[in-house]
């Protein structure tokens, strides 16, 4: 059966279903640049116009800037839409109290937002840290029904020499417990992790089990590092995957001689090389780079969902129109073939 942008897809066992394409907002939250308010709102309503019903925000975006957005759309709407957000990083103001942490140190996976509201992030992943997260967002976005929970960035690419000491405060800390028991209460309906590393969900799955993930970057047209391993065993195990980053930062949908982005950073020679080589298939084939970037994930079963970012209309009925793009089964083994020759990155 034919995949369209708006086909709904359960999401394992939780009885939610996604939209195919769903609408990330870490650009609405400025993050490379700032969106204003009626230009984010707008991005949101437009994607709720095409038929998108999958929704994902985070505190982090904006520093908590997203979910007042998305909350004022969605929250006006019926009850027919999935919302996820996040946990993992609460939210303060520096006079807050004078002997918090110091701030995280800036690393290329956060690399910071425009136009941001006035907060500072603190690093918390105990149990009390992720009830308090969950009851703020319900109030950030005005809405008390959350369907999903990511914890945010558990992981070293984030943490560096600290993980071990956030990965104790999920684990044995009562991270996972707490939305274990907002699971079985009902406040949610299911949890996951939202990282950069397949890794991390690995070892998650030896602690509990996740229900789904959303995973970015790690399982695109350029970067198959999840392929061979763990994209297997997130489908053994019943954890549904919402696949973020499919354009890599945006290389994957830059034009040939705009600024090429990998990985929240300048793309190094080498992947320059290797876009240009995909790129130049798919005007072989005359299609788009971009659409088959955001069609690629969704060949393999256990992903549900892509999930994108847009900071206007237009970039957002362009990817909507990206996914409805017929692309011919040839593409695939020549896309194959062009990175199999490309210079190693």
């Amino acid at each position: 059966m034919s995949i369209t942008a708006t086909t709904l897809r359960p999401v394992s066992d939780t009885g939610l279903e996604v939209t195919a394409l769903g609408l990330g907002s870490a650009p609405l939250g400025g993050l490379y640049g700032d969106v204003p308010r009626t230009e984010a709102l707008a991005v949101i309503e437009a994607a709720w116009d095409r038929g998108l019903r999958y929704f994902d925000t985070a505190p982090m975006y904006g520093l908590t800037r997203s979910e007042h957005l998305m909350g004022h759309v969605l929250r006006e709407k019926s009850e027919g839409f999935t919302l996820s957000t996040k946990v993992g990083r609460l939210m303060t103001t520096a006079r807050a109290g004078r002997d918090l942490p110091p701030p995280p140190k800036k690393n290329r996976l956060d690399p910071g937002f425009a136009n941001a509201l006035p907060f500072r992030e603190v690093f918390d992943y105990s149990y009390d840290a992720i009830m308090r997260s969950y009851d703020d967002s319900q109030q950030r976005l005005g809405l008390t029904r959350l369907d999903l929970l990511f914890v945010h960035d558990i992981g070293s690419l984030t943490h560096g020499e600290a993980q071990p000491r956030h990965w104790e405060a999920l684990t044995k800390g009562g991270g996972f417990r707490a939305l274990q028991e907002l699971k079985a209460a009902g406040d949610i309906r299911g949890f996951g992790l939202g990282v950069n590393e397949w890794q991390v969900i690995r070892d998650a799955l030896e602690e509990t089990d996740l229900d789904c993930c959303l995973l970015a970057g790690r399982y695109s047209l350029l970067d198959r590092d999840a392929e061979d391993t763990f994209l297997p065993l997130a489908q053994a195990r019943g954890v549904a995957l919402m696949l973020g980053g499919v354009f890599n930062s945006g290389i994957l949908a830059a034009p040939k001689g705009a600024r090429q982005m990998f990985n929240y950073a300048e793309a190094p020679a080498a992947i320059v090389a290797r876009a240009d080589a995909l790129r130049s298939v798919c005007d072989d084939h005359g299609v788009s780079l971009g659409a088959a970037a955001l069609r690629f994930p969704l060949r393999h079963p256990a992903v549900t969902s892509v999930v994108i970012g847009a900071k206007s209309p237009d970039q957002l009925h362009q990817n909507v129109d990206w996914f409805g793009t017929d692309l011919p089964d040839s593409l695939w083994s020549d896309l194959d073939a062009a990175l199999a020759n490309a210079p190693a990155a």
